[in-house]
């Protein structure tokens, strides 16, 4: 693992995060909240995967996005590892939300808790890497 691939990762998912970050803010209609849920998932499948590029550069290995979480908790590397693991539970309900009420619900986590998670995160990794 080279420290070009550890920012090029870090790069990917800040530009997913802002992009998340914008959608919820531009938000009107329950269209718009779809979006923002799908920007969600990618932006989390970034998160995760740039945590293991992250751990396997430290000399750690994870192989999911459950154990790269509770790696990357377990070693300071991530922050509020038990919030992260919720954004995981409410990613994968997302792949099969059929219901309006879900949708908001997750959408309302996203706005009120996950999108200063995800924020500390990159903190976190840019800290790391500087």
């Amino acid at each position: 693992m080279k420290f070009e691939q550890l920012v090029y990762a870090l790069d990917k998912l800040e530009a997913a995060f802002l992009t998340l970050q914008q959608a919820v803010e531009r938000t009107q209609d329950d269209l718009d909240q779809d979006g923002v849920i799908h920007r969600f998932e990618f932006t989390f499948e970034l998160l995760w995967k740039t945590t293991k590029i992250f751990l396997q550069y430290e000399g750690f290995h994870c192989a999911g996005p459950r154990s790269c979480i509770k790696e990357g908790a377990r070693t300071g590397l991530l922050l509020k590892g038990e919030l992260l693991l919720d954004m995981l539970n409410d990613r994968n309900k997302t792949t099969h939300v059929y219901d309006q009420d879900t949708a908001q619900e997750i959408f309302e986590r996203i706005k009120r808790q996950y999108l200063s998670s995800i924020a500390a995160n990159i903190q976190q990794f840019r800290g790391r890497i500087s």
